[in-house]
């Protein structure tokens, strides 16, 4: 496969849109209702807040638009999605192929109907969420190797290694990146099992 060209990003703003939209979709209420609740229960620290938020039914990506609301939003949202993936190819340039194909691959599903992925920038990864929740993680882990970190129930196998994770991670599985070409068919066809065992 030839390396894929470079994607384009949602903005942060597009990703807090869908997480408001996501808090909004399992509660029935929204950011500012979620805010007025939290100051209502008059609770002293950042801690505090997630843990009755939890409680109240508000968990994952749903939290995050009331958290940061509240304490401020995380460094990764001042910088823009290419600003980060180029920070995290930076001393690893050859690498940098790799994920834009492995993001090529799961935006085109929108535009073939297979899918609605979602790609998140991070300071250190990439998160690529199905509607409902995140499927996988692609992580720089060595100056020669990408891993596609996965949440998918399978026995580990073929391109399946089983990652480090710890017992509780539901991320136990892993594909390892060593070039661009590797994004194939294989590659695709295990990631649309992980996105479509996520939805």
């Amino acid at each position: 496969m030839a390396d894929a060209p470079r994607p384009e990003f949602k903005s942060w703003h597009e990703m807090l849109d869908w997480m408001s939209g996501l808090l909004l979709r399992r509660t029935g209420h929204d950011v500012p209702w979620w805010l007025g609740a939290v100051r209502n229960a008059g609770l002293p620290t950042e801690a505090a807040t997630r843990t009755w938020l939890t409680e109240n039914g508000v968990t994952g990506y749903a939290q995050n638009p009331v958290m940061w609301e509240l304490f401020g939003f995380p460094d990764f949202f001042l910088k823009d999605a290419a600003e980060l993936l180029e920070g995290q190819y930076a001393d690893r340039l050859q690498l940098r192929p790799i994920a834009d194909a492995v993001i090529a691959l799961v935006l085109a599903w929108a535009e073939d109907g297979t899918g609605q992925a979602t790609v998140q920038l991070r300071k250190t990864y990439i998160s690529l969420l199905t509607p409902r929740r995140k499927f996988a993680q692609v992580t720089p882990v060595s100056k020669s190797a990408v891993d596609i970190f996965l949440r998918l129930d399978e026995p580990a196998g073929g391109l399946l290694e089983a990652s480090a994770a710890r017992p509780d991670n539901a991320f136990r599985l892993k594909i390892r990146l060593r070039q661009a070409s590797e994004v194939g068919a294989e590659v695709a066809d295990i990631l649309l099992r992980a996105y479509r065992a996520n939805t």
